[in-house]
């Protein structure tokens, strides 16, 4: 596995090293021991999630506030999405910005997303499989939500709005502008 850092404490690129033949592919897709090697730090995954989305399909930007705050690390195995992440975390200096990535399961990259981060992706190919581990349980009480098009943020979700397809609850997320500053 090789790891990437970005501009965001704590926001990692994994891309693991897959070993292919004429039977397919294999590759590791995560590794406590060369993860904390890497990042200095050992999540512990609690529970996996997956999701299935249509083209246009925009989840997010999704959190958890309090003891209930999770850090996730996120993949597509089927299509291609835009994942996209928003520090909400008012002692970095990359506090309010936006930072976006291609997830594919062609480029097999996975995106670990830590606590105090909002997240969200859009998909990009006819459909896509959407899996991450968090390490720590869904709490409905907890949850809030970042509007997508928040205008403060110029996230670029590489689609038309009217081929925007969201949930109702996230057609009610909040803008930046009315989160509390102290979330974490």
């Amino acid at each position: 596995m090789e790891f990437q850092k970005t501009a965001f404490k704590d926001l990692i690129i994994c891309t693991p090293k897959v070993f292919e033949d004429d039977r397919g592919y294999f590759y590791e897709s995560f590794n406590a021991k060369s993860f904390q090697s890497f990042a200095g730090f050992e999540p512990e995954f609690v529970q996996d999630n997956q999701s299935q989305s249509t083209y246009g399909v925009l989840r997010g930007l999704h959190f958890q506030i309090g003891e209930f705050a999770q850090s996730k690390l996120v993949r597509v195995v089927e299509g291609e999405v835009l994942d996209v992440v928003v520090d909400l975390r008012k002692n970095e200096p990359t506090y309010k910005k936006a930072y976006s990535i291609r997830l594919s399961a062609e480029n097999k990259k996975q995106l670990f997303v830590p606590k105090g981060m909002a997240h969200g992706f859009i998909t990009l190919s006819d459909t896509a499989t959407f899996i991450y581990k968090c390490d720590n349980y869904y709490n409905k009480e907890s949850e809030r939500g970042l509007a997508y098009n928040d205008p403060s943020l110029q996230i670029d979700w590489l689609l038309d709005k009217q081929d925007i397809i969201l949930s109702e609850k996230d057609k009610e997320n909040t803008m930046l502008a009315d989160l509390p500053s102290n979330l974490f």
